[in-house]
């Protein structure tokens, strides 16, 4: 039976975040994973890109046999509506599953006081702070890097779309760890440079 990885996505996502994590899961994983989309509704999600997406669930009716909850960046975090996703986060953070937030969606931990327990990374501590207020009480965890995984919490910043998809795919066993790496690299470093990577 195959694993599901729900991957969290509101108005205006940042299409090539999940691209980079959905089609090395799919090309690495040898068939033993399939992602699912999750939004506030079922209603068509539009990436900033201009890619639309029919949701598989919304925040009320998704399995309870997940992997890992994948909160992908965008423009829409700051939105209040997104509260409706904090218990299925907190949820997920309780029973000890994968948990990742990139960009603005990892601000939004800090907003569910989920960064205060483990080492992260995000856009910028002072915004974190003035955005998540006194939820957040975890400057002490804060590493300014391009993704962090601890405890199997996963955050990286904006910029950071490749690194958080191989921390994925470590923290997630998706292959062997030469694999994984040779993947990142191929795409960090280009055709030239970086030598074909084993699928």
């Amino acid at each position: 039976m195959k694993r599901t990885i729900l991957f969290v996505i509101l108005q205006q996502y940042a299409d090539w975040e999940a691209a980079y994590i959905s089609s090395a899961i799919s090309m690495l994983g040898q068939d033993e994973y399939e992602i699912k989309t999750v939004s506030l509704s079922k209603d068509t999600v539009q990436s900033i890109g201009g890619f639309k997406v029919l949701p598989d669930y919304d925040v009320t009716s998704i399995p309870n046999d997940y992997e890992a909850l994948i909160l992908i960046g965008g423009m829409s975090w700051r939105s209040e509506n997104t509260q409706k996703i904090k218990k299925l986060v907190e949820d997920c953070f309780q029973q000890g599953k994968v948990l990742g937030g990139i960009c603005d969606a990892s601000v939004f931990l800090g907003t569910v006081g989920i960064l205060n327990h483990v080492a992260h990374t995000s856009n910028d501590l002072k915004d974190l702070k003035q955005w998540a207020g006194a939820l957040y009480t975890g400057e002490a965890n804060y590493i300014a890097r391009q993704a962090i995984c601890d405890k199997n919490v996963i955050t990286a910043n904006g910029t950071a779309a490749l690194e958080f998809a191989k921390e994925i795919l470590l923290t997630l066993n998706v292959a062997d760890e030469e694999t994984i790496a040779d993947w990142y690299n191929f795409h960090k470093l280009g055709f030239y440079t970086a030598p074909m990577p084993k699928m």
